[in-house]
């Protein structure tokens, strides 16, 4: 496709965004409020000033120097949030008036043409402005105008010539314009980079979510599988336990033990697709090995005194029998993570792990409180937490309809603290201490 040259020209001189203001994504209010401040600081500075020199220096008439007054300065309120517009209406004022008043011989000579002072420092602050703005080839465009506007007027226009003063808006501008340019790089790249980072905590914490979902997914299969495996088993030794079965009883248990098995089947199916994207050596060790549970916090709360964490585990003697798989394994996985955020977060603090049965709520209660770390010990492992950890326990929590509250003490501390129902009724989870 080709374009003609006044598409080219309108591309040129086209804003490169909506008209935001300047510095209008700061998040304090001083900062997005300073342009507007200064642009009306130099207005109020500029055209009276405008005004009266082109009265008294250049004899022009009082109404004629208050228009082309306004017009060169009152477009710098206009430049908070378009720049190119308001530098076009300033830059053919100044060259408007420039023209109107060329250096005539009743007019001292020294008078400075074709760009009075007032009309240099609106220029240098529009073209700073559209710098900031503007894309380079519409900066170069603007500074190319300026340069050729001062050069015609400056050898052209004027029988006497000028003073010269054409020059300081092109090297000052240019100056300013590519100081401009580079904020501008500068503050796009920063928006990119925090944007960017704001997408990757996203994605890492839904990928966290989606493991942790994934690890319930491969726990769920072995809870269901084992039931689902007692009763093929029951169904196919029905008929060889139980004497004098009608033959229509017999094939339902067949029946039975035939669906049984194509569940089984098709459940091994999916378990192999969630581990297809592990690495194949993690995934048959964790295959193999059986899930932990209650029994196993005595294990878990060892290891980690062994690594230097003062801990007092309190649990029931002897340990509450026939618990729900999900619920077994899931305190046992929340105590896990408990622990493993206090070695990161606060080494060497004193810490008390309580597991308890609710007879009356008919639930598991499991209590993780740990108190600050001491003084004098270890930094903290981490400085920071993203609640990655804490998705995994909501999880698991929802996934029995229990409750769970975490959040710091009053002393410095944290509580993580977890209510496992035996039931299947689904509760709210509790708000976030």
């Amino acid at each position: 496709m080709r374009h003609t040259p006044l598409a080219f020209v309108r591309d040129l001189f086209t804003p490169a965004g909506p008209p935001e203001p300047l510095l209008g994504r700061s998040g304090r209010v001083f900062v997005r409020r300073l342009p507007y401040g200064v642009a009306f600081l130099f207005v109020v500075i500029l055209l009276p000033v405008t005004a009266s020199l082109l009265f008294r220096e250049y004899g022009m008439n009082t109404a004629l120097a208050l228009a082309f007054a306004v017009a060169q300065t009152v477009p710098l309120l206009v430049a908070v949030r378009r720049p190119l517009l308001a530098w076009a209406i300033a830059f053919w004022a100044d060259v408007a008036c420039a023209m109107a008043t060329p250096p005539r011989p009743e007019l001292p000579g020294g008078i400075a043409w074709p760009w009075s002072p007032p009309v240099i420092i609106g220029l240098l602050l529009l073209m700073f402005a559209v710098g900031l703005r503007e894309r380079p080839r519409t900066s170069v465009a603007v500074w190319g105008l300026v340069t050729g506007a001062g050069a015609v007027l400056e050898s052209v226009v004027s029988p006497r010539g000028g003073t010269g003063t054409w020059v300081l808006p092109v090297v000052l501008g240019g100056m300013l314009m590519l100081l401009g340019g580079a904020l501008r790089k500068s503050s796009t790249a920063q928006r990119a980079l925090a944007e960017q980072e704001t997408i990757s905590e996203a994605e890492r914490a839904r990928r966290t979510l989606l493991e942790e979902r994934t690890r319930i997914a491969r726990e769920l299969h072995d809870v269901v599988a084992h039931h689902m495996s007692v009763i093929t088993v029951q169904a196919d030794s029905a008929p060889y336990r139980i004497a004098g079965l009608p033959e229509e009883a017999r094939e339902e248990f067949g029946t039975i033990a035939a669906t049984a098995r194509e569940s089984l089947t098709e459940m091994r199916r999916l378990l192999g697709v969630l581990r297809s994207a592990e690495p194949s050596g993690a995934a048959e060790a964790d295959g193999r090995a059986p899930q932990p549970g209650v029994a196993r916090i005595p294990q878990l709360v060892e290891a980690t005194v062994r690594s230097g964490l003062p801990v007092e585990l309190s649990m029931p003697d002897p340990l509450p029998g026939a618990l729900p798989q999900t619920v077994d394994l899931s305190a046992y996985r929340i105590t896990q993570e408990a622990l493993a955020n206090v070695v990161r977060h606060a080494p060497g603090a004193a810490t008390r792990v309580s597991v308890s049965v609710d007879d009356e709520g008919g639930s598991l209660m499991v209590l993780v409180v740990n108190a600050p770390a001491p003084d004098g010990d270890a930094p903290p492992l981490e400085t920071g937490g993203t609640g990655h950890g804490l998705v995994g326990m909501r999880e698991r929590v929802r996934l029995v309809g229990g409750t769970l509250d975490t959040g710091p003490l009053p002393d410095g501390g944290f509580r993580v603290a977890a209510r496992l129902p035996f039931g299947t009724e689904t509760e709210e989870e509790s708000p976030t201490a």
